[in-house]
């Protein structure tokens, strides 16, 4: 097992040297104000027989976590996903998938009775096959699945009986970095069929009172390895890339931090300037809810991206199956429509579409939805009352008749979507892979693979909207229309219509079958009469 331990200072974080002490058994740190990031790597051989049962018959799987908490990002660690559990998944043999998926996320999702949760029967059935524009973007899985998980509780236990058993004499310590991560801002799992390891990492923004105070000791096992980082991070001579200073040391094998200093072209940026934003639907949502993206118009200067680019602000909706989009209106050319709105373009969108169909035949988790934003005119940035307003954008959307409960009324969880500014690279710029770098996040793989990132930051207290649906009362409540009573009486009324319809059958059938006969008789007396 290896693992990885970084420290990122801010700017203006102070640091003494006495802060991070580095001896022949151990390093320690006190009082250290930085965001952290934990990583370890385990081989494939050091899993149980169950995981690499799934893992082998992948070729690709990603999960990706992110908490309800908001957090201000620090490069390099600016990226995002929608609150929740991502999981981007590419099979090995592409006519087949691997049903004991399902069965490990029903296991570290562990749903409870009331949870917003779309059971996982086979990824092909259940999971969504997003619109990959950049097949070259390799970092992209074929297959891609949600759920609202407010707490990784039941992951974190998965990964301490079925990770931390298997490390030998770490175990203990294993356990105690796998708690730590109930903690975490955003986790993320990554196995690939190249490397046969799967890697998992916890991430830290927001520095702890008093500030980060810890010991890791020299691994046990000779084939184990502690790599230990303190960086600061700024802006690199190009504006692609990100400079990374600090002190560096493998414990147990280094007898004294070693400074260091390097770049990399990153995907991920930082913005130079405070950016900000907020989601929310208003009030009464009714059946029809629209959502609100607000931004202070001061978070919309153009990114620090080089002069020749061409960026666009974008936003990505991760929308689960209770409440979706129209395809159809959102896809309009109207400028009408797309003004009144703040919208460009819907640009890409996967998952479920149907118009009509009620949440419990929709098989698959939702659906996901790319749309490019309108900006404010630069004629206004100039207006000092302008520019104090929020820039608002609406999204309209609907949901799906949910299934009845005792209260009548049923919750569906939206998570706020994340909103980011999409600039091209200059031509010749090589995005390689960096020690930070982080991929399949559901929308990257939407953009070339020199598109770079600058990602607004959340600003709430919560980062999911709940959204009270109404629903048919079931036995149990205090309603006069409950769904018994319901039930009992449309099966009366088909049965009226049904002898009414046969009724009026048999009549018509009967007074044409005396208009025969009274035809007939006419005829034989005029017959008769000639004769």
């Amino acid at each position: 097992m290896k693992r990885r331990i970084t420290f990122v200072q801010r700017v203006d974080a102070a640091f003494d040297p006495q802060q991070a002490v580095l001896t022949a058994s151990s390093l320690s740190v006190h009082d250290l104000d930085a965001a952290r990031q934990d990583r370890i790597t385990v081989g494939l051989n050091e899993l149980p027989e169950e995981l690499r049962a799934v893992f082998e018959q992948s070729h690709e799987l990603h999960f990706r976590w992110a908490s309800e908490r908001p957090y201000d990002a620090v490069a390099p660690f600016t990226s995002r996903v929608s609150p929740g559990l991502h999981v981007l998944y590419t099979p090995l043999d592409s006519d087949s998938s691997s049903e004991a998926l399902c069965t490990l996320l029903r296991t570290i999702v562990a749903p409870s009775k009331d949870a917003q949760y779309k059971d996982c029967l086979k990824p092909e059935d259940s999971f969504i096959t997003p619109p990959l524009l950049s097949t070259r973007f390799a970092s992209s899985a074929s297959l891609q699945y949600h759920t609202h998980l407010p707490d990784i509780q039941s992951l974190v236990k998965y990964i301490e009986n079925a990770i931390c058993t298997n490390v030998g004499a770490d175990s203990n310590e294993c356990r105690t970095w796998a708690s730590a991560l109930l903690s975490a801002d955003s986790v993320d799992i990554d196995y690939d069929s190249i490397s046969h390891a799967l890697t998992v990492s916890g991430l830290w923004i927001d520095t702890p009172p008093g500030g980060w105070t810890d010991q890791f000791n020299k691994p046990a096992s000779p084939t184990d390895q502690i790599e230990f980082g303190l960086l600061g991070a700024e802006a690199g001579l190009e504006p692609e890339e990100i400079k990374m200073g600090g002190l560096l040391a493998v414990i147990g094998q280094d007898e004294k931090l070693k400074p260091t200093m390097f770049s990399f072209p990153s995907r991920h940026q930082p913005l130079t300037e405070p950016a900000t934003y907020t989601a929310s639907f208003a009030p009464p949502t009714g059946l029809h809810p629209t959502m609100s993206i607000s931004m202070p118009r001061s978070s919309l200067k153009r990114p620090p991206a080089p002069s020749t680019a061409t960026c666009a602000l974008h936003t990505y909706l991760t929308l689960p199956s209770a409440i979706f989009g129209d395809q159809y209106q959102l896809a309009t050319t109207d400028p009408l429509f797309l003004d009144s709105h703040n919208l460009v373009a819907l640009r890409a969108l996967a998952g479920e579409m149907d118009l009509e169909a009620p949440d419990w035949v929709v098989p698959r988790w939702g659906s996901n939805w790319l749309l490019e934003l309108a900006t404010p005119p630069k004629s206004t940035d100039t207006d000092s009352t302008a520019g104090s307003s929020n820039w608002t954008v609406t999204i309209p959307l609907h949901l799906r008749y949910l299934p009845p409960s005792e209260t009548g009324y049923r919750t569906a969880h939206v998570p706020w979507p994340i909103v980011f500014w999409a600039c091209t690279a200059e031509d010749g710029t090589k995005m390689g892979v960096n020690p930070f770098d982080r991929t399949n996040l559901g929308w990257d793989g939407l953009f070339g693979p020199r598109t770079m990132f600058y990602q607004l930051q959340p600003a709430g207290e919560r980062l999911v909207d709940d959204i009270d649906v109404p629903v048919l009362r079931i036995e149990g409540g205090d309603s006069y229309f409950q769904g018994k009573s319901i039930e009992l009486g449309t099966c009366v009324v088909i049965s009226l219509g049904f002898f009414w319809v046969l009724w009026r059958l048999a009549r018509v059938a009967w007074s044409s079958g005396l208009g025969s006969n009274d035809g007939k008789n006419r005829a034989e007396a005029v017959h008769d009469k000639k004769e």
